[in-house]
């Protein structure tokens, strides 16, 4: 039986652990903390990621915890007026094969977990850093911060933006700073205003160089809220505490409706947003990278976890074959999923023109969008939420070549 040595036990890590037992191989799945458990908040599954999940046999249980969003809402956050929403019950679900839902992060790990967990094939091990790899042409071997070497017939590195894989076979040096700033909090629903209480929605309030957005989680229990804010932050940083009063005055553009969501959050939390430039190859002969490690990406177009379930999905397709052929299959996941990866990397920049706009240029952009038919809406994210096969570049992703799309990117 073959074996993958897969570096970071995250949402993209164990998919791609699932996938890869379920082609008959075994896989070490080898993360950093002791625990394999996920942090974070809220999470958005389009149809895309729905698919992807069907394929690893866990799509009826996402549905089943999964709460299911009718309409993606866009409110000028300055005027509290509706703008548009984009529906997602009826033809957006006959359009695209499945619902769009929100989980919370954890949930859909645990899934991912306990089904790695029942699986004979996966090993999962804790408190294993990794700091980088070697090969020999026919087997590869990841090195350990302790010491250990760990040997397989290929190495699959799903640990993050920060990768040691990629650090290794890239060499880009450290992720990009976008100079946006996110404040997180999470607050009971029973404490938001009926009136405001859109328990099918994810909504965003779009201001001026800002934009705040908020779903339900936990079967509607809680409700997940994002404020993102154009400061021109120049130093990563991730899960710092603020207070209340700072994020009522980092967002003091926004209107009154949006407020009174804000001012109800506590224990808000600060990230300033990093990602990567895309880049063509993130394959070395029996090494090859994944989900964030490969095109980590702003949240923007809320397609991370998505495209990490493609990825894993693809690449678990793809190594049906013997451990000779991995390299040649890792270099065919990686050509066929490198311009798609690319275009929502570099979508997820450019949506902060829709979002942050001021003044005459807000009130263009609500006109553009109020003038829109459910059906122009759906074609917009069509080529995002529309793809059920991982491997197929789509005419529209062939017109979108990566090298063109880099530098549209470094202009935003």
């Amino acid at each position: 039986m073959s074996k993958a040595v897969i570096v970071g036990g995250g949402i993209g890590g164990l998919a791609a652990a699932l996938a890869l037992s379920r082609q008959g191989h075994r896989a070490v799945v080898l993360e950093r903390a002791p625990e394999f458990a996920e942090i974070g908040a809220g999470i958005q599954i389009a149809p895309n990621g729905i698919h992807a999940l069907d394929r690893l046999g866990l799509g009826r249980a996402v549905r089943a915890s999964a709460v299911h969003m009718a309409e993606l809402r866009f409110m000028d956050g300055v005027t509290g007026d509706h703008v548009v929403s984009l529906p997602l019950t009826e033809e957006y679900q006959r359009r695209f094969g499945n619902p769009y839902v929100v989980v919370h992060r954890a949930e859909l790990h645990t899934l991912l977990l306990e089904a790695c967990l029942a699986s004979d094939a996966v090993e999962l091990r804790g408190s294993s850093a990794v700091v980088g790899y070697e090969q020999d042409g026919r087997t590869a071997t990841v090195l350990l911060e302790s010491g250990e070497r760990i040997t397989g017939d290929g190495v699959i590195g799903a640990d993050g933006i920060h990768s040691a894989i990629r650090q290794q076979l890239v060499g880009d040096g450290p992720p990009r700073i976008s100079g946006i700033t996110v404040y997180r909090a999470v607050i009971p629903m029973e404490q938001v205003p009926e009136e405001l209480r859109w328990s099918t929605s994810v909504t965003w309030w779009a201001g001026p160089h800002c934009h705040f957005v908020h779903y339900p989680i936990a079967g509607g229990k809680y409700l997940n809220l994002a404020a993102s804010s154009d400061n021109g932050a120049t130093e990563a940083t991730a899960g710092v505490p603020v207070s209340e009063e700072f994020v009522r005055r980092e967002f003091g553009a926004l209107g009154p409706s949006a407020h009174r969501l804000l001012e109800l959050g506590e224990g808000w939390k600060s990230w300033v947003l990093v990602d990567r430039d895309p880049v063509d190859d993130w394959t070395d002969g029996r090494v090859t990278l994944l989900g964030d490690a490969a095109h980590p990406m702003l949240h923007y177009a809320a397609q991370g976890a998505c495209q990490a379930l493609e990825d894993a999905v693809l690449l678990g397709e793809l190594l049906d074959c013997s451990a000779d052929e991995f390299p040649q299959r890792f270099e065919k996941y990686n050509a066929e999923r490198r311009l798609r990866t690319a275009r929502v990397q570099l979508a997820a920049r450019e949506s902060i023109r829709l979002w942050h706009p001021a003044g005459q240029d807000a009130v263009a952009r609500n006109a553009l969008l109020s003038s829109l038919s459910a059906r122009e809406l759906h074609d917009q994210v069509a080529w995002m939420h529309g793809v059920r096969e991982f491997g197929q570049q789509q005419e529209a992703d062939r017109q979108h070549h990566i090298r063109s799309t880099v530098e549209k990117g470094k202009r935003i």
